[in-house]
């Protein structure tokens, strides 16, 4: 292997804008694809969320850009470098586990400074390095603990100050908060935010927690058996996804499957498998001949009336089936004379109706989305 494969990547003033770029990238292990033709390009600084559910390939890409799995295909980019032979430890990137890997018998500062001391540093620069890093997590006052005296809060940011202290360009991030109870991870999403916001640097994370990638993400792929069904902001992800796959696994959403009976300028009118007709005026078709398409209306979109609302278009009647009461907000699942159920969200602002209330649910045509079937 020639040295200019192995050389380390460091970044230089004439930066790219691009500091992880996978081009058709493929991933097989015995005959398995794991990874299909994946193109990513995550700009410098961002905060970029890999999403999806349990096998579809997130953690596998997340080891193809650390290094630790060589792509089958395709080109893997580091800070504009071509980086497929570039082994792990030559890479500016670090990355934090679930399990945080942390040596049970060093203590913290010891843990935090193994990745220096292998880089033979000097004792002096790695005290300096490690007194840094321990500042920014907050964890001074726990340098001479062992790992089984941390909480997993305290552990969490031992790991990141374990590879921060490196201090590497891009971040990776596996899963890091799952290991955490509800509470800690909220308060450990808000910390991971400000230390983001605070150093700057890429953070690659990987999660199946859809509001996790929601409210820290600058952009989120979404991936699905092993290929990216969408990318974009959170926001564009929520309020405009591109497939019912996405619809339905980025929060919570109804889904009416049925063909387009007329069309103009404005709106289309789709007739549902069970004879709904839905007004839609908002459209991520490319191509309205097929007919055959998947209306998504969000819950919190649907509006409940125990009288007839004076509309006609997306006005249906049914019965209020369970109400789950969720403090700040409701959950009402509604079953239309149609069969249809549907999941409903409104705040908690009136009593409960009573279940098996005759009940009418509504709706926009603009908080609609029609999606290719």
């Amino acid at each position: 292997m020639s040295q200019t494969v192995t050389r380390p990547i460091v970044r230089t003033q004439t930066d790219v804008e691009f500091d992880v770029e996978l081009r058709k990238v493929f991933k097989v292990f015995n005959g398995e694809t794991a990874v299909w033709g994946v193109d990513l390009k995550i700009r410098q600084g961002e905060f970029f969320s890999i999403l999806g559910p349990s096998g579809c390939g997130k953690t596998t890409t997340l080891r193809l850009i650390a290094g630790f799995d060589p792509p089958s295909a395709g080109e893997v980019l580091i800070l504009g470098q071509l980086s497929n032979q570039i082994p792990a430890y030559r890479r500016p990137v670090n990355t934090v586990f679930q399990s945080y890997a942390l040596f049970n018998h060093m203590n913290v500062r010891e843990n935090i400074a193994f990745g220096l001391r292998i880089k033979k540093l000097t004792n002096a620069q790695i005290a300096d390095r490690v007194g840094e890093a321990l500042k920014l997590v907050q964890m001074e006052a726990f340098a001479h603990r062992f790992p089984a005296q941390l909480s997993g809060g305290q552990q969490q940011r031992v790991a990141l100050a374990r590879a921060l202290v490196n201090r590497p360009a891009v971040l990776l991030l596996d899963e890091p908060l799952g290991a955490l109870d509800l509470k800690l991870r909220k308060e450990m999403q808000v910390e991971l935010s400000n230390l983001h916001q605070e150093l700057g640097l890429t953070f690659i994370m990987v999660t199946h927690d859809q509001e996790e990638a929601l409210s820290l993400s600058d952009r989120i792929a979404v991936m699905r058996d092993g290929k990216i069904e969408q990318v974009g902001s959170p926001s564009e992800i929520y309020e405009y996804p591109q497939t019912p796959f996405v619809a339905d696994f980025i929060g919570d959403t109804n889904l009416f499957r049925g063909k387009i009976v007329n069309l103009d300028q404005s709106a289309m009118e789709v007739k549902t498998d069970k004879k709904l007709k839905i007004i839609v005026q908002q459209s991520a078709l490319t191509d309205t001949q097929s007919q055959q398409v998947v209306v998504s209306v969000r819950p919190e979109k649907i509006n409940l009336s125990r009288t007839k609302p004076d509309r006609r278009a997306n006005c249906f009647e049914g019965r209020l089936k369970t109400s789950m009461f969720l403090g700040t907000h409701v959950h009402y699942i509604v079953e239309l004379l149609s069969g249809d159920r549907l999941l409903v969200l409104q705040p908690n602002r009136t009593s409960l109706p009573e279940a098996n209330t005759p009940i009418y649910v509504y709706w926009d045509a603009t908080d609609c989305l029609a999606l290719s079937a």
